[in-house]
């Protein structure tokens, strides 16, 4: 059930980090708050495609 997903900074839109996720348990877009290198600060970052 555990699928691979992309995050993507909300600020500069860069495709950062690779997780993944049960789908099952967390059916929603998840949003963590990670460091971006782009950006050089810590920035939400959602789950897209």
């Amino acid at each position: 059930m555990r699928e691979i997903i992309t995050l993507a900074c909300t600020e500069c839109k860069q495709r950062n980090y690779t997780t993944t996720k049960n789908k099952k348990n967390q059916p929603d877009r998840i949003e963590l708050k990670k460091y971006c290198r782009f950006c050089k600060a810590h920035t939400n970052h959602k789950e897209t495609k």
